[in-house]
């Protein structure tokens, strides 16, 4: 007789399953609240619409002056959202205030909604159904492709695998990115998770084995995190807390300088993404180099670090407290390597005194510190280390529940938030507390 049997090598994998478990359930949350028949309405607005507009002006209209958006975006899919006007001057001529890196991540999607769009004899325009549809979908493929990367990265630091489970679930469940995959799936910041948490594990590799593969990875990896957020380039300030210590950091770039072939490709792979933005700017307004935000900008005389961290109105531990219980991970880091402890230190330093020093440090209409979920990998390694560091079974377990009940913070906010109970912008102490986990308010 025959039947199915489970080794215990079988049983030690199952982690490897928790990406699929969490897309699943992802999908099923979506299935219930965004699956529906105009699909276009809430979903790819504000600076999303910036972001996406690339897609159907190179696809579609083959304009990168963004002449159809008066048409498309006022008239025919014009809904109950506050119009929100991306586009800006520059020489005299129209251009798109965002990035293009985002639309080029999501170019295979795009296009195959554009074919299906065609074959169901929809308006093949860019914004019907399918379109937005498929971008969605692709939000759904970049978090599985960042959850792949983040168990490989975390593996690199011998993170026990129940330990990956358990982080992968808490990063989702238990932050903002949640609520960027459900909702505002079309903005930039689960696309620049997914290029940095690959970017930290090859850099990781590199930095190791001095596998010359990776070096190019690395490179274009840095051109598409570029390419979606600029200000992202700051990753590079991590490169001494991956490399691991002092010696594998001078060791890795004196082979790297060795490998002269290999860094003229690298260098090679870095521009050419790049220049995607250039040539587009070249094309539309005659210029390589625009400054699209115009009168927006850094005040790094002004940092707002404190509003930034712990504000009502958008305080990143405030509304993602899962972060903040991260940062015990610092503690074990202190004991084991205090190159570990000051190079991630100071680059978390840095990163928080730039995105604060941004002119509305708030971000915007946005869902905590939007900003950081780019750079959640580290908050994740942190975590990791955090739980496994913990030699004492009954803390371990005080600090799991912990993790378990900011996790049923989050979505409780993240209900909220998304039901406007948490204002997109002007929250304050008084109206935190008023609504805060107010479950009553919940069912209505």
């Amino acid at each position: 007789m025959t039947g199915i049997s489970f080794s215990k090598s079988s049983f030690r994998s199952w982690p490897a399953y928790i990406p699929w478990l969490i897309i699943i359930i992802v999908f099923w949350v979506i299935a219930n609240t965004s699956l529906k028949k105009d699909y276009k309405t809430g979903l790819i607005e504000n600076d999303a619409k910036g972001y996406y507009a690339y897609l159907p002006a190179f696809f579609i209209y083959h304009d990168f002056n963004f002449r159809f958006y008066y048409q498309i975006e006022r008239v025919t899919y014009t809904n109950s959202f506050p119009s929100y006007q991306y586009l800006r001057v520059h020489n005299n001529k129209t251009i798109n205030k965002y990035y293009a890196g985002t639309a080029v991540c999501l170019i295979p999607f795009f296009v195959t909604g554009h074919i299906i769009t065609l074959i169901a004899g929809l308006p093949a325009d860019g914004y019907s159904y399918y379109y937005t549809l498929l971008v969605h979908i692709g939000a759904l493929f970049y978090l599985f492709l960042a959850l792949i990367g983040l168990r490989k990265l975390l593996r690199t630091y011998q993170i026990e695998e129940h330990v990956i489970a358990l982080i992968m679930l808490a990063i989702v469940f238990g932050t903002n990115i949640f609520y960027y995959v459900i909702t505002e799936f079309a903005m930039s910041h689960l696309y620049s998770f997914t290029a940095i948490t690959w970017f930290c594990y090859n850099v990781r590799m590199y930095f190791t084995g001095k596998k010359s593969l990776h070096l190019v990875y690395i490179a274009l990896l840095l051109g598409i995190i570029t390419l979606i957020r600029p200000v992202n380039l700051m990753i590079l300030l991590s490169v001494p807390f991956l490399a691991g210590s002092r010696k594998q950091l001078l060791s890795g770039f004196i082979a790297m300088f060795e490998k002269k072939g290999i860094l003229v490709l690298a260098i090679i792979c870095f521009l050419a993404i790049v220049s995607v933005q250039l040539i587009i700017y070249k094309l539309s307004t005659g210029s390589f180099i625009v400054y699209s935000y115009k009168q927006e900008g850094f005040n790094f005389q002004n940092p707002q670090v404190l509003n930034f961290l712990f504000s009502y109105r958008k305080g990143m531990f405030v509304y993602t407290p899962l972060l903040f219980l991260s940062l015990a991970g610092l503690i074990n880091m202190f004991r084991t390597s205090r190159f570990s402890f000051f190079s991630l230190l100071g680059f978390l330093y840095a990163l928080v005194y730039v995105l604060s020093s941004w002119h509305m440090w708030f971000y915007g209409g946005s869902f905590s510190q939007r900003v950081m979920i780019d750079f959640y990998a580290f908050f994740s390694i942190l975590l990791a280390i955090a739980i496994q560091g913990i030699s004492y079974l009954k803390i371990k377990k005080v600090f799991i529940s912990l993790i378990v009940l900011v996790i049923i913070v989050c979505q409780v906010q993240t209900y909220q938030y998304r039901k406007a109970h948490i204002h997109w912008s002007e929250m304050t102490k008084e109206k935190y507390w008023d609504s805060f986990l107010r479950l009553d308010r919940l069912i209505k």
